[in-house]
């Protein structure tokens, strides 16, 4: 070795102890007065470019092989697809991603002529009869897919590895089935990871220019990791997890800079604090509004997503009806809709059993159901709460109290103290004929709570909640149904929750209206709305209906299960030919990885003990080396995985996407820590004030060449073995799908 004994790593306690410094010679001495611009030698530098060259060509070949197949919707596509359509037609839409990967689909569809016509409504449906241009919208996806490759390639390069190992990290991704099959549909995975390893590989060339600071490299990489997470963060919110991995790192980086020994003036330590505040949030939280505000202009009519939204947001898309809203008043006969699951309040000349099947009592008054029809008996008057002043065609105001008259059988709205069919803890509704005495009049009396559309009650603008003067519950209505005697419609309660969203309501219509003074009120503009009110309320949306995604899917999976690759996904089959795609990762390198997860855990327990003992296994250079890539990227791991075990909603495979890359990164540098001898250095840029450093080399022996190539061979074996599932490109029988069935809870389709 042409190194010195302090480049190698320390294996012994005894070599540990009786490291002897080098010999300084005329040769060492005019070596190190060099600065060193670059470690690697033009050779290879050039063998480095025809790897990476290589692995790309090799990883656009396995995102787009047979990428037309299936010709069908597959699983995703089902919601991401649709999104893309709406875009292209300017119809707003909901969801609980931020826009970036849906608007790139979009843009992709539109430059490729498509005019947005279909809507994937099933899995299954085929593309070539709707004459959709799905291998366009696949391609962009595939495309980023592939590129994370050599990006990750250049990552591990800059950050000091040697060939071999950047060579293995790349070809774990090639080859992984998961990241081949989510990254050739229309889905937002491939745009998430490739951002996300953008975010990575711009810090790390960023961290490399950190002797010549404020320097425009300096800047120039700075900004770039400040636009790529906020891109990372604009495809889904999960990248605030890539958010975290920098900010772990730059606050260390400051920590070191805080140190007396660098010699920083506090006015010079401030300028890099406020240089990479300003760098790493204030622009990456420009360039998040920045996305917002595209998708708000390029969305501007009504569309499916509108009922999310609050009314005045509404009132911004053209052809809402909630820019035709009318004013309602006393004395009016309205219909009233629940939001959440759109029935009728409704009432019938039918009452509640004297006695239900569980023995509890009931009023046995007239029955107050939700119905999911246009019926009479859905109609109310509007009636003031005070007899003496009946209000006639004053408008309906906020916090009014009011009085629900059932048209159709003349009887007040009511709500009492006693139990309702299904729910013990909430309060029946029922109705009060008008003939009786009176004596039950506080019972009829609600305030009507605007939730939104201002402060005057509207039809379709406002929605509102009905609060029980008496015994303030809220009237609520939830799925579901009553038995025969309610002839299955939805049961409507008192419900003691007031803050509880669902107790919201919406007045549809007024009947009897003149067609004359209909169309004189409706006689709106759309309305205008400030961004940053429309953003937020959008972010609010975004947060709350993802976390209340707990419904539970039979192909959801736990975090502690996904690196054990313990259950997958099925996206798509076809009976007819039996063919299927079925989401796995590959399993020999996704288990292979788990165990340099472990290695990277006893490694570091074992210097940081070693080291409390002033034993030293690690050379100086190799350890800092170590700590700062190696460890920078199990960070990244820990950051995109632990996360998701406080997270309450359902979870899917996929997920584990991000992390799964770091895995993969952190089993090339395990290897690299095993085979190969010392590290190569220096390799940040000099700086003024930075001392020449002597050259170190890293010492790849042939077994590690060995090693990395049997486990390519093992990697690519076991890929082929599951590609029939990956690709869906051709059946599997019987017995091969029982073959590929490692583990019991893989529950592959057409295995009988």
């Amino acid at each position: 070795m042409s190194s010195s004994e302090n480049t190698l790593r320390q294996r012994t306690a005894g070599s540990a102890k009786t490291v002897q410094p080098p010999i300084i010679t005329e040769e060492n001495r005019k070596e190190e007065a060099k600065v060193v611009t670059s470690v690697y030698t033009s050779a290879e530098q050039r063998l480095s470019l025809a790897v990476l060259v290589g692995l790309t060509v090799v990883a656009l070949i396995s995102r787009f092989y047979k990428i037309s197949e299936p010709d069908e919707v597959v699983f995703d596509e089902v919601h991401f697809g649709k999104f893309a359509s709406y875009y292209i037609q300017g119809t707003y839409f909901f969801d609980v991603h931020p826009p970036l990967a849906k608007m790139m689909l979009g843009a992709m569809g539109y430059l490729i002529g498509y005019d947005g016509h279909f809507l994937f409504d099933n899995i299954g449906d085929n593309y070539v009869e709707n004459n959709v241009p799905y291998i366009g919208l696949r391609a962009l996806p595939a495309f980023l897919g592939a590129m994370t490759v050599p990006i990750v390639y250049m990552t591990m390069r800059e950050a000091g590895f040697p060939i071999v190992t950047c060579a293995l990290a790349g070809f774990l991704i090639t080859f992984d089935n998961m990241l081949v099959t989510q990254t050739r549909l229309i889905l937002l995975d491939s745009m998430l990871v490739f951002f996300m390893v953008c975010s990575i590989y711009s810090y790390v060339r960023f961290h490399k220019t950190r002797n010549n600071p404020f320097s425009v490299r300096w800047w120039f990489w700075l900004l770039a990791t400040g636009v790529s997470i906020a891109m990372t963060t604009s495809v889904k919110m999960v990248g605030l997890l890539t958010v975290a991995t920098i900010g772990v790192a730059v606050v260390w980086d400051l920590w070191i800079l805080l140190d007396i020994r660098r010699r920083l003036t506090m006015q010079e330590f401030m300028n890099h604090f406020w240089a990479r505040a300003f760098a790493l949030i204030l622009v990456p939280l420009l360039v998040y509004l920045f996305w917002f505000y595209i998708h708000f202009a390029v969305l501007t009519h009504s569309g499916p997503g509108d009922d999310f939204m609050s009314s005045e947001f509404q009132e911004t898309l053209k052809g809402n009806t909630m820019a035709d809203g009318l004013f309602i008043k006393y004395g009016d006969n309205i219909t009233i809709r629940h939001k959440d699951t759109a029935v009728y309040l409704h009432s019938h000349s039918h009452n509640y059993p004297r006695r239900y099947d569980d023995g509890r009592i009931s009023s046995a008054g007239q029955q107050v159901t939700g119905y999911g029809s246009v019926d009479p008996n859905n109609v109310w008057h509007i009636a003031s709460d005070d007899p003496s002043n009946p209000k006639t065609g004053e408008q309906v105001m906020n916090k009014d109290v009011i009085r629900l008259l059932h048209v159709s059988t003349s009887s007040w709205l009511l709500a009492h103290d006693v139990a309702s069919p299904s729910m013990s803890t909430n309060e029946e509704i029922t109705t009060y004929p008008t003939e009786e005495d009176g004596s039950r009049f506080n019972e009829t009396t609600f305030q009507i709570v605007l939730d939104s559309g201002g402060d005057k009650l509207r039809t379709k603008a406002s929605t509102f909640k009905l609060i029980h003067m008496d015994t303030k519950v809220a009237v609520w209505t939830h799925p579901e149904k009553l038995p025969d005697w309610g002839f299955e419609q939805q049961e409507v309660n008192g419900n003691k929750n007031l803050l509880q969203k669902s107790t919201l309501w919406w007045s549809e219509d007024i009947d009897g209206k003149d067609a004359a003074e209909i169309e004189q009120e409706a006689a709106k503009p759309v309305k205008e709305r400030a961004f940053l009110l429309k953003f937020v309320e959008l972010q609010l949306k975004m947060f709350s209906h993802n976390a209340a995604l707990t419904g539970k899917h039979p192909y959801q999976s736990q975090p502690i299960e996904w690196p054990f690759l313990v259950k997958g996904i099925s996206f798509w089959t076809q009976d007819s030919t039996r063919k299927q795609i079925y989401l796995l990762g590959n399993p020999l390198g996704m288990w292979i990885a788990a165990g340099g997860l472990a290695v990277i855990v006893g490694v570091v327990a074992a210097d940081v003990l070693s080291r409390r003992r002033g034993f030293y296994p690690l050379n100086q250079d190799v350890q800092k080396r170590f700590y700062s890539a190696t460890g920078f990227f199990f960070v990244g791991w820990m950051l995109h995985y632990f996360p998701f075990f406080l997270m309450g909603r359902a979870l899917f495979l996929h997920h584990y996407m991000p992390a799964q890359v770091f895995s993969y990164m952190v089993l090339a540098a395990v290897h690299n820590f095993i085979f190969v001898e010392g590290v190569d250095s220096p390799i940040s840029e000099p700086g003024p004030d930075v001392r020449p450093r002597r050259v170190q080399r890293a010492v790849v022996p042939a077994l590690a060449y060995i090693t990395v190539a049997v486990f390519m061979a093992l990697h690519l074996a076991s890929f082929l073995f599951f590609a029939p599932l990956s690709y869906g490109t051709s059946a599997v029988d019987v017995p091969g799908l029982a073959h590929r069935k490692l583990l019991s809870q893989w529950d592959f389709h057409f295995a009988k």
